[in-house]
């Protein structure tokens, strides 16, 4: 009798840990943004170097992206907006420009 209330606590502590892991895992796995970071640094690029008409939008993976170009007095600025379309988190970067 004891081996099996034994075997029944052992059981229940590995199913915790279980759950727990694939929980931590699960939520790793959706608040990485490293693949859209360096698509943004790609595009970042591209409209350094003229290869990028603006206004510009996109679908990458579930992120819907923005990028605009808009004046707050004599300062230009480009913004580039990545929102992703699950669980609507949304990265936005505003740079500086002289054009």
């Amino acid at each position: 009798m004891e081996t099996l209330v034994a075997t029944v606590i052992i059981v229940i502590i590995f199913m915790i840990a279980s759950i727990t892991l694939n929980n931590l895992f699960s939520i790793t796995i959706k608040n990485n943004t490293q693949s859209i970071d360096n698509y943004l640094n790609e595009l970042k690029y591209k409209h350094q170097n003229n290869m990028l008409q603006l206004p510009y939008q996109e679908y990458y993976e579930n992120w819907l992206i923005n990028i605009s170009k808009f004046e707050d007095g004599n300062i230009n600025y480009i913004e580039y907006e990545a929102i992703n379309i699950e669980t609507n988190k949304t990265i936005l970067i505003v740079n500086e420009t002289s054009n």
